[in-house]
């Protein structure tokens, strides 16, 4: 398994491992949600406090660990230490190949994923097909789906709104389980948004 760290990322990992009095020596790392809007983990922990699944990855000054479940999205990832005006903190960037295959491994299924597309296709996607657009849903994690805007959605200016007012309204009333709607739609790189 290969995973990058920037020299901004490493000195900050050592210098949270010199502060710490229980000279903790690795960097757990694990990801977990969807793999269109992934949930990254990072705790130092005890050199010792490895389990028998656990991938070992040599960074340098110390040891990371990444959790059978976590290794093949992690693959390939670079991690860094961004700081910025309002926050600062590391940021992980996947390697765009393990993305896609987690992508294909995914996909909305189940009785939940078959009432929501009826929904969308029955209800949502008729009524914004006027202005060009459609609604997909792309991935189901327990009880929170994943939806992508196309065609006049992606870009539109309006598609927050869309989101919040239609879309969670009507698939709340129609499957009231959905307890998150989130967006992973890549709303730069519209081509023809309904609205500017």
């Amino acid at each position: 398994m290969k995973l990058t760290f920037t020299d901004k990322a490493r000195d900050m990992v050592t210098s949270f491992m010199d502060v710490d009095e229980d000279g903790l020596q690795a960097l757990r790392i694990a990801v977990e949600g969807s793999p269109f809007a992934p949930n990254y983990e990072l705790t130092l922990v005890e050199a010792e406090a490895r389990s028998a699944s656990d991938v070992e990855v040599d960074a340098g000054a110390f040891t990371v660990l990444v959790d059978e479940a976590s290794v093949k999205r992690l693959d390939g990832a670079r991690v860094d230490f961004v700081e910025t005006i309002q926050e600062s903190g590391f940021q992980i960037t996947p390697d765009p190949d393990a993305v896609k295959d987690a992508m294909d491994e995914a996909g909305p299924g189940g009785a939940l994923a078959e009432r929501v597309t009826q929904v969308l296709d029955a209800e949502i996607n008729p009524a914004i097909a006027a202005h060009g657009g459609v609604i997909n849903l792309v991935d189901v994690q327990g009880t929170e789906i994943f939806i992508e805007m196309a065609g006049g959605c992606q870009g539109c200016a309006m598609s927050r709104m869309t989101l919040r007012q239609g879309v969670e309204r009507m698939v709340s009333q129609s499957v009231p389980e959905v307890t998150a709607i989130h967006d992973v739609t890549d709303h730069a790189s519209g081509d023809n948004p309904y609205f500017t």
